[in-house]
């Protein structure tokens, strides 16, 4: 009898380098920019004021929000499903849902093709990512392949009688 396969557990690797570092910039930038709206907003009648310089920064932290989603992704997997939490949303499949684990050529990231002729992106792993993505899928398809061998084992034995039959 064979062991379950480690669980899986993967979230973006290189868009964390990028998204940290850019929603602190896009903050720093928006900061700078409130604090050079003052005085008049040109030939008009109007002149900026605290409140102005409030909006656009908080306009920089909603950006820097936006761009933290970007890092949200994880996939979580052991012998009994596979949890994908994506950008906005997330599924709790169990393996029988499960018909493949695909990384489709030119696709950025990783897909469930569900028994429904669904697919479901699996976006914690990224093509972006490499090794790290290709030991992510491959620790999945390892969980699914042994989650499906009692269901293989049934096909092989109905196959079996058949064959005897005829």
């Amino acid at each position: 009898m064979s062991s379950t396969p480690a669980p899986v557990t993967a979230r973006p690797q290189k868009a964390r380098f990028v998204a940290y570092p850019l929603a602190f910039l896009v903050v720093v930038i928006f900061t700078l920019i409130a604090f050079g709206l003052h005085g008049k907003t040109g030939d008009g009648p109007g002149y900026f004021q605290r409140g102005d310089q409030a909006a656009m920064i908080g306009l920089g932290l909603c950006a820097a929000a936006g761009i933290l989603l970007m890092v949200r992704p994880r996939v979580e997997a052991d012998a009994d499903g596979v949890r994908v939490r994506n950008i906005i949303g997330g599924y709790d499949l169990p393996w029988d849902a499960v018909r493949a684990i695909t990384f489709g050529r030119g696709v950025p990231w990783l897909t469930l093709d569900l028994y429904d002729d669904e697919r479901v992106a699996v976006m914690a792993v990224q093509m972006t990512d490499k090794q790290y993505a290709v030991q992510a899928a491959r620790g999945l398809r390892a969980l699914h392949a042994a989650a499906r061998q009692p269901d293989m084992v049934d096909q092989m034995s109905v196959v079996d009688q058949m064959n005897v039959v005829e």
